[in-house]
């Protein structure tokens, strides 16, 4: 997928050069930033009650009807589904969606068997730049399906469990926009960001010691690749939908062994 990077002033819901590094400094927000800054948390489990209630798709109303788990549910008892899109480019207004990855996990099992991936016809014409990113050729996608035709399964993968992401507003903003364009409604859903939990970590002040000193503060890479690194995670083939969403998956294993605790409620980490 395309990662964003930020600062502490600025939003990380938003995508910036896919191929630039990823670090938490001297970055300025875009117009996209601005447009796409995060509400605060909803009551994700009250909040798919009304969702299934007003939904006019049938799959849309299906999916919201599966319901959420409470913000107050241990990340242990919580069912997940790690996800990753690859696209056209980084604008969900003017890009479409080329491949879809889904592996649904948990805390303790991540279920590479019953992983779904899925290479989809955009709306728009590919790039050779996309094309050089993502491996997907216009041959691959002129037998593919339409995102709608598959809307269903995709769903059904993802319905009552909390989505792992790394980058919250490429998955979230791309679904959305391509579903409004398609059915005319969007799609919300919950999501822990494991980029977003990078982030939190490195986005600490410098101490009175360094700026007394003067030093500068290393810049820090919160990219997929460079936050496994952290962790001794192995490294993989970057923009494959399937292996980023398998790559989330585990890297948010790692935080959480690392840094929290299966104990933790849910709402410490969702968004």
């Amino acid at each position: 997928m395309r990662r964003n990077s930020s600062n502490t002033a600025t939003s990380l819901d938003e995508p910036t050069e896919r191929d630039a590094m990823l670090y938490l400094s001297d970055l300025k927000p875009t117009g996209i930033q601005r447009r796409a800054a995060a509400p605060e948390t909803p009551d994700w489990a009250q909040r798919f009650a009304e969702l299934a209630e007003t939904a006019r798709d049938p799959r849309l109303r299906a999916f919201y009807a599966q319901g959420m788990p409470s913000g107050d549910s241990l990340l242990q008892d919580v069912p997940m589904a790690a996800l990753d899109v690859e696209t056209t480019g980084l604008d969900p207004m003017r890009d479409g969606i080329v491949s879809i990855g889904v592996v649904p996990m948990t805390l303790a099992l991540i279920q590479s068997s019953a992983s779904r991936y899925w290479v989809v016809h955009p709306k728009v014409e590919l790039t050779p730049e996309s094309v050089a990113i993502h491996a997907i050729t216009h041959a691959q996608i002129e037998t593919a399906p339409d995102l709608d035709a598959i809307l269903g399964e995709l769903l059904q993968a993802l319905a009552g469990r909390v989505v792992v992401v790394h980058c919250r507003g490429i998955e979230r903003g791309f679904l959305d926009v391509a579903l409004k364009t398609r059915i005319g409604e969007g799609i919300e859903f919950p999501v822990i960001d494991t980029m977003e939990l990078e982030a939190r970590l490195h986005r600490k002040r410098p101490s009175l010691l360094t700026l007394l000193l003067g030093r500068r503060r290393r810049p820090v890479s919160i990219r997929l690749a460079q936050s496994r690194a952290r962790y001794r995670l192995p490294r993989y083939r970057a923009h494959h939908a399937l292996t980023d969403a398998l790559a989330s998956a585990e890297l948010l294993q790692a935080q959480v062994a690392h840094r929290f605790s299966p104990q933790t409620p849910l709402r410490a980490l969702w968004l």
